[in-house]
């Protein structure tokens, strides 16, 4: 059995990640976001999106008091 997600537009990914509506679809076009094609229109299901936030994400150092030296 296929699990429904929720199949976004390109202009609604764009306002998700907060970019324009060519991020999304360079995306799409080299083929680094799942995408679904429903006749000629192209859907990305939201699982996607959050996957590439995940995959996308920075996590911030953790610096040890120990490993800071002082420069004379």
């Amino acid at each position: 059995m296929v699990s429904v997600d929720r199949l976004l537009t390109v202009q609604e990914v764009a306002e998700l990640l907060g970019t324009t509506v060519r991020f999304p679809r360079r995306l799409i076009e080299e083929r680094r976001i799942t995408f679904v094609k429903v006749g000629r229109h192209v859907r990305i299901p939201e699982s996607a999106v959050s996957a590439f936030i995940a995959q996308h994400t920075i996590r911030p150092m953790t610096v040890r008091a120990a490993g800071l030296r002082r420069v004379a």
